[in-house]
């Protein structure tokens, strides 16, 4: 579309055509005052006044030109211009053919006064000639202008924008193709921004990592086991950190045998401190599961084969006897409860396996899940409730931490608030049961103190105690442990060698109960009965006790 000249443009160049109206001597002499009596040169009076020597005229001619106005060009008018209907574009295009004829007319004369003066060494005169040359060109590149404006697709201001950038000498950026991108940017400018589009994404990225990173790190230590308690909350008594058994970095899962511990049923929890009124059951329960607790232990979890709960009641503590046939004869052992009685649904037997043992081997062996195994329960005094004192003190070797864990179990369950002590003495950590649920119930209930001990530590990775648990391994894990009731059972060298840690450090007798393992007399007794089971198969043999030592 062809941009078109408005009513003002037309004016214009119908003025620009004829000589513009030179000032008069009034306005001259208003913008220029003179001293009184200086007189006024008179452009218009200038052809009638005397004239001058015959040496004067070119002079003469050369000022009557310099006092003429400047032809008023058209570059400055075009920047303005607005659009021109086309009734007026006859009259615009008429003035720019006479600007154009006009001005190669004075060219040409111009250029012939160059040439003359150029032979005969008039240097004034060359001047004046290549004066009204360019004048001339002036005037002709304007009507130039002018049509360019009126036939080409060009805007006004585009045109005379290029004369004044050719005037000053700008030559206009030639257009390269090949070295504009999208958008008419230039690829460098395109790279430059890529590259801090870049820089931004990456710092951008390296928050989010850091963020995720510092979340990670405070989750691990919100996960990280607190660092052991101070047995009764005591300041004055100072133990080391490697007193207690080690903790693991993560939270471990829970053993398979026994699931986290969750709130008791309520009946169950009212049940626990009214068994004897209740007789002894004897009857089927099935083998629901087995799980290995370490390489010579496994439990087994007794349920009813009807459904529902388990048809007997016990106390953290009791045993049950186990009938089975072996060789066409009826063998009875006794294993103590492992679960708690908070738990009314199932029973668990924790029982190791001995080299010689008649019945570890065969449960070990034969036993798998839905088996049924003819059991009588519950028997046994080395019971613990919670009600019986405000603290317990639990001290067992080997398997015997069987009754230890019920006890355990039974006042987490119930988030006894009493303080809870645990000092466990086995040979190897392949022999430590119940590891890992003690250090999950350890974090969960700051009550819950335990040392572990190894007598054989040798090429394992301990930082706990080693050796038996003496008595001044005592006195610094259980503060003023005089005052409290101690539950002790193990193998019998064992015990014997706790019971007398505990009256150097003065506990009476009273306040200990102990469970015998194994048969008092008889050497017929197989050999797993000194170790795993609670009871002798005989009625000659001695039957747990809470009796003291």
């Amino acid at each position: 579309m062809r941009k078109r000249l408005g009513l003002p443009a037309a004016i214009s160049l119908s003025l620009i055509a004829g000589s513009a109206a030179a000032q008069s001597s009034e306005e001259h002499a208003a913008h220029h005052p003179q001293e009184p009596g200086a007189e006024v040169f008179d452009p218009a009076n200038a052809q009638t006044a005397a004239p001058l020597s015959g040496d004067m005229g070119p002079m003469q001619e050369m000022m009557r030109e310099m006092l003429q106005p400047p032809r008023k060009e058209l570059y400055p008018t075009l920047i303005a211009l607005p659009e021109m209907p086309p009734d007026q574009r006859a009259s615009v295009e008429q003035a720019a053919n006479e600007r154009m004829t006009s001005g190669s007319a004075q060219m040409s004369q111009a250029l012939d006064r160059l040439i003359s003066a150029s032979r005969d060494d008039d240097y004034g005169a060359m001047q004046s000639a290549v004066g009204e040359i360019r004048e001339a060109l002036g005037r002709f590149d304007s009507g130039l202008a002018a049509h360019r404006a009126l036939h080409e697709d060009k805007s006004p201001q585009t045109i005379a924008t290029d004369w004044f950038k050719t005037q000053l000498n700008i030559a206009p950026p030639a257009a390269d193709a090949a070295a504009t991108g999208p958008l008419g940017w230039s690829w460098s400018h395109w790279t430059g921004m890529t590259l801090i589009a870049g820089f931004g994404m990456a710092l951008l990225l390296l928050n989010v990592w850091r963020a995720r990173r510092t979340t990670q790190v405070l989750a691990k230590l919100a996960a990280a086991p607190a660092p052991p308690l101070t047995p009764g909350g005591s300041s004055s008594v100072s133990r080391e950190p490697s007193a207690f058994v080690p903790r693991l970095p993560e939270n471990p899962p829970l053993p398979s045998p026994i699931a986290a511990p969750a709130n008791p049923p309520l009946a169950a929890a009212r049940q626990v401190g009214d068994v004897e009124a209740n007789p002894v059951w004897k009857g089927e329960l099935a083998i629901a599961q087995i799980f290995q607790e370490t390489p010579e232990i496994k439990t087994f979890r007794l349920v009813n084969p009807d459904g529902g709960a388990i048809p007997f009641r016990h106390r953290p503590g009791q045993y049950l006897c186990v009938f089975v046939t072996s060789d066409g004869k009826a063998v009875r052992r006794c294993y103590t409860i492992a679960s708690s009685p908070s738990r009314p649904d199932c029973i668990e037997l924790s029982i190791k396996r001995e080299a010689k043992g008649l019945v570890s081997a065969l449960l070990h062996a034969q036993l798998k899940p839905g088996d049924r195994l003819l059991v009588e329960a519950a028997k046994g005094y080395f019971t613990f409730t919670g009600a019986e004192a405000d603290s317990i003190v639990l001290i067992s070797g080997g398997v015997g931490i069987t009754p230890m864990m019920s006890v355990i179990r039974c006042l987490t369950d119930q988030s006894w608030a009493g303080e809870i002590y645990l000092l466990h003495c086995a040979r190897s950590t392949a022999e430590f049961c119940f590891r890992d649920e003690l250090e999950f119930l350890q974090r969960k209930h700051p009550n819950l103190h335990i040392v572990a001990s190894l007598t054989r530590s040798e090429g394992e990775i301990w930082m706990g105690p080693t050796g038996r648990l003496t008595a001044d391994l005592i006195r610094e894990c259980v503060p003023s442990i005089e005052r409290r009731r101690v539950h002790l059972c193990g193998p019998p060298p064992m015990m014997d060698f706790v019971k007398k840690a505990l009256d150097e450090l003065g506990v009476p007798k009273a306040q200990i109960k102990t469970e015998a393992f194994g048969p008092a007399a008889k050497p017929a007794v197989p050999p797993d009965v000194a170790l795993t089971s609670l009871t002798a198969p005989t009625p000659a043999a001695r039957m747990p006790s809470d009796a003291v030592s």
